[in-house]
């Protein structure tokens, strides 16, 4: 249909890693457990169309490119880690914008909360 914007959604839920990303030497040392959500943007009519992997985005991929950044890293603050996935994802697939949720399920801060995190919404300028 000509003239049509259409923005659909990729999405990625509680992808789980362990890794050393922290403010406390205890972190750095010991590791936690992130959980990262995606959402990428794209038209994704084309490769429905088509039926062809080639037009959109293989999501294999997309979990070994933040898999890498997660565990293959250490930063002092979880919103580094969703800004470094966030350029990763811009840069490696041909997506408008993408959604990044970072988890910390059991970070080491007293009291009782099911867990914090930081989401950035990045896109193409």
């Amino acid at each position: 249909m000509r003239g049509v914007s259409r923005i659909d959604t990729i999405f990625f839920n509680k992808l789980a890693f362990y890794a050393y990303h922290g403010a406390f030497a205890e972190e750095n040392r010991l590791g936690q457990r992130f959980l990262v959500d995606l959402e990428l943007s794209k038209d994704l009519k084309p490769a429905a169309d088509a039926d062809d992997l080639e037009l959109t985005v293989n999501y294999a991929s997309v979990y070994e490119v933040v898999k890498g950044v997660v565990e293959g890293n250490t930063y002092t603050l979880v919103e580094t880690l969703a800004e470094t996935i966030a350029d990763h994802i811009l840069t490696n697939f041909p997506v408008l914008e993408v959604r990044v949720r970072v988890t910390k399920p059991d970070p080491p801060i007293p009291g009782h909360y099911e867990s914090v995190g930081v989401g950035i919404h990045r896109g193409r300028t």
